[in-house]
Formats: C-alpha cells, structure tokens, sequence
C-alpha cells in the first residue's frame, strides 16, 4: 500500500518528544553535542520526500516504512558516523535514542534491506551506474606530472573551447537524470531553505569551483570477457568488464599519487559565510578540473535557472582563454589565477610585457604603477613608476620625454585573459580571489568531517545518495537554532 503521514511533521515532533520523556527523562543524561543533533532533527522537515516518492510505491502489499523517516534514518547514519547499513540498521535495534529521532518505535525499527529499497527509489534508473559494466579500455591514460604538487594534463580529447560550445548549445533537463530525486529533495528541503534564512543571495551568486579526488577502492576491478588470451593475445583492444565503471584512475596532486574513483567537482556559494555547496558532479577521477567545472555549471545553470552567477572564483587550472571570452560575453566577472605554464609575460606594445599579476613591466624591468581605470572603455592605466611631474623621469634610460612619464593603458580587447576588471594586483581583486577556499573547506567538511569516503560503495548510485545527504547535512548545520532548546523545555517540563 502506498506510504501514509497524516500528522506530517508535527507528528513527527510529537511522536520525538513523548518518547524521549519515555527513555530519556533526565535531559542531562545526554551531552550536549548529542542535544545539538537532536534539536536540528527535531525541527527538520521532510514532508517534501513523502510527497515525491510517494508514487514510486506499489498500491498492494503491506504498508511500507515512512520515507521521511527512513531519510531521516539515513541522514542520522552520516552526522553519527555509522558507515554501514548493515550496522546502523543493528544499532537502531538497540539503541532508543536512534530509533526515536528516525521515527520509529523502539523495536520495531527497519532491516537492512529496507534502507537498500529506500535508496533505490531515490535513483531514477534501473542501472546502478551511469556507464555500462562493459567498454572499451581508454586509449590515454594519467601521466604523473613532472614537477611535485602540480596537477596532471588533461586526457580529455575535447579541448575546451569545444566542450564549452558543445554545452552551450546543449539543453539539460533534471528530470532525465537519475540523481533527479536526490536533487529535488535537497534542493526543496535544504538549498531553498538556506535562500530564505539569507545564507545564500541567488540574486548575485559568486561561484567558486574545485575538484577533489573520491576514492573509491585500493585498484581498478575489471577482467576480459573475449578469449583473447587463449588464442595467445596478450594485449588485444576488446572490451572488458569493469565492476566500477564510472571510475577509472587519477592523479592526486595533494598526496602526490595515483588513484581509483570520482573526481568530484563541486560549485560552492563563495560569498556565503558557511561555504554552502550549490551543485555537485562526479566525474572519472581522470577528468581535469577546467573540464569538471564546465559540466558542472551548465548543469547547475540549468537545473538552477533562478540563481544568477556573478562572479568565477576559480583556481590556476581553469586558466584558459575561452573561459574569460564566455564571462565576457555572458556579464560574468572571472576572478581566475594565472598558470604560468600557459604563458604569463606576453609582448604588449614593442617594448613591454605583461607580468603574472596583469602588470605592465617597461623594458628595464621594472612594475608600472596603476594609475586609474576606464571601465566603460573596458582598460587599465598604468604609469612609469620613476617619473616625477615635478622632475621628470629618474630612469637612467627614460622611455618618454614628458614629465609625466611614459603611460600605457591595457585594454581588455587585446587580451581578457591577462587585463582583468578589477586589476589582479590590486585589494579588491585578491579580497574576492581569497573566497576560492571556500571550496576547498567544503570539500573538506564532505571529506573529514562528514567522511564521504569510508562508505566503500560499488555503485555510482550508493555514491550520489550519500554525497547529497552529506550535502543536506551541510545545510542543515548552518541553520541557526534558538538560543534555548523548545524540546528540551518539554521534556523538562513533564520530569
């Protein structure tokens, strides 16, 4: 029979505070950590997944478990730390406090299997993963870079300036992709939740995007299907069977290593104070960052169209010439480090060129000073840091005769990539720059605090269930709660 909460959420916080004066009536006995998970859960509602996964059960057979409840479950199994299932669904067996906060009677709580049903009704496919088990080996494989701490080159086939045309002129629907349950439920219950509490301006939403490998196993699992081997071929081209087939191997640049799994990119909201990820994509641990990036906003765009992106906060391997065409054209400003390895001190105008932080450098070696900008011009100005009005220039070898000393203006047509509004050198710039680590604090609270990676999954589904349920969690810790605990003055009420 189909899934039934009369009461919704109200329900729920009855249900929770009755049976804590049960077996909690000291609210002393619990710490106050434990109390802080439990007051967010208890003002948690997830009416929402009732209501979209209820045509996703069968109108005959028994009456099945919540879906708000069994979310709730899950979501609890992540913010407690409990990796498993097969252990959480044991632990809710014996443990009150789990069982009541999921919304289950104590000793009537789900198996195993339950929470796996659960989940498969989240994944709107009947393939577990995005690829099939079976495919060709990929011709190019990872290098190791050259030089430590740098990240590899792209394996990629399409260069950038196609794979952003290609998307352009491309149409995503989020109902056509298997995680669109997933997405649905977070984005009602937690991203627009955290609009309205004002933690995220979709009006003028800054951007900042990193990737971060997700491993997923010690190697890759794959074996030939073809026979090959006994007709005395070793190394044939044939397609092969790989038990992960979303994955293959990357280059970690942070642990100088190779491994097996997901690149996630991830796009967090910058100018937030709680670095809240918007939208996230796994990619084959092979896909370099100014790639994932790409996939990952078009998707989020579409998907997203109420939030208006102002600003690219992005590091060093975005740095390529038909990302600042696209912010150019599209009224994007792009806050994006310069890699030296694409060429940084270009010759502009004979006798200058341009160092690695868009300045001017004259034919002595030295800094010009900025001297103003023309942003309805769209260029910069920058004078000769030796001259004087006063006295004239002091260069032993002066470039102009005037007093003013030499100028010259940098004009945004010669070249978006290197003259940038603002100027790279100057405080606004590196004041907006410096948001970029948002995205690696989120990544890091996906990563450490949440632990994405010890639930050692097989599926590209297990993955996506777990990564926006930690997302979820995310939100869900930078709601502020009142001062004084409702709940606790209930229960306390009643002792």
């Amino acid at each position: 029979m189909l899934p039934v909460n009369p009461g919704g959420h109200a329900a729920y916080q009855n249900f929770v505070t009755v049976n804590l004066r049960k077996y909690y009536p000291d609210p002393n006995a619990l710490s106050p950590a434990t109390w802080d998970i439990i007051e967010r859960f208890w003002n948690l509602d997830l009416s929402y997944t009732d209501q979209l996964l209820r045509s996703k059960y069968s109108v005959f057979g028994p009456k099945p478990r919540t879906p708000s409840c069994m979310q709730r479950s899950y979501l609890l199994s992540i913010d407690f730390k409990v990796h498993s299932l097969t252990d959480w669904a044991a632990q809710l067996k014996f443990n009150p406090l789990y069982a009541i906060l999921s919304g289950f009677e104590f000793g009537d709580t789900p198996g195993v299997g339950t929470f796996y049903d659960f989940l498969d009704r989240l994944w709107n496919s009947d393939s577990d993963n995005l690829s099939p088990h079976i495919h060709p080996v990929k011709e190019k494989k990872v290098k190791k870079p050259k030089q430590k701490g740098s990240k590899a080159e792209s394996v990629d086939k399409t260069t950038i300036d196609q794979l952003l045309n290609q998307l352009e002129t491309s149409s995503f629907s989020i109902d056509d992709q298997p995680y669109a349950s997933l997405f649905k439920i977070y984005h009602q219950e937690f991203l627009n939740p955290s609009v309205q509490k004002g933690l995220i301006n979709p009006s003028s939403l800054s951007i900042a995007g990193d990737g971060t490998p997700v491993v997923t196993s010690e190697r890759e699992r794959k074996h030939r299907i073809c026979d090959c081997a006994s007709k005395g071929i070793k190394d044939c081209n044939c397609e092969q069977y790989f038990s992960q087939p979303d994955c293959d191997i990357g280059w970690d640049s942070s642990r100088d290593c190779f491994y097996f799994g997901y690149d996630l990119y991830m796009l967090v909201a910058a100018n937030s104070e709680s670095d809240l990820p918007v939208f996230p994509l796994l990619n084959p641990a092979s896909k370099h960052d100014s790639h994932g990036f790409l996939e990952t906003y078009f998707r989020m765009k579409a998907f997203l169209p109420e939030f208006h992106v102002t600003k690219w906060i992005l590091d060093s391997a975005h740095d390529a010439m038909p990302y600042y065409l696209y912010c150019h054209r599209n009224h994007v400003q792009p806050f994006i480090d310069l890699n030296e390895k694409r060429g940084i001190k270009v010759k502009y105008k004979n006798d200058f060129t341009i160092g690695k932080d868009g300045v001017p450098v004259c034919k002595t070696g030295r800094k010009m000073n900025h001297d103003g900008s023309e942003p309805s011009k769209a260029r910069l100005k920058f004078r000769c840091p030796l001259a004087s009005r006063k006295y004239g220039c002091s260069c032993e070898h002066p470039c102009s005769d005037s007093k003013y000393g030499r100028t010259v203006h940098l004009a945004m047509k010669d070249n978006p990539r290197l003259i940038n509004f603002p100027p790279r050198d100057t405080k606004e710039w590196k004041k907006e720059f410096n948001a970029r680590t948002s995205a690696e604090r989120s990544n890091k609270r996906e990563k450490i605090d949440f632990q994405l990676e010890s639930g050692r999954h097989r599926s590209t589904k297990m993955w996506y269930c777990r990564l926006y349920h930690i997302m979820m969690l995310q939100h869900l810790d930078a709601w502020d709660l009142p001062y004084e605990s409702t709940l606790r003055k209930l229960i306390q009420q009643t002792a």
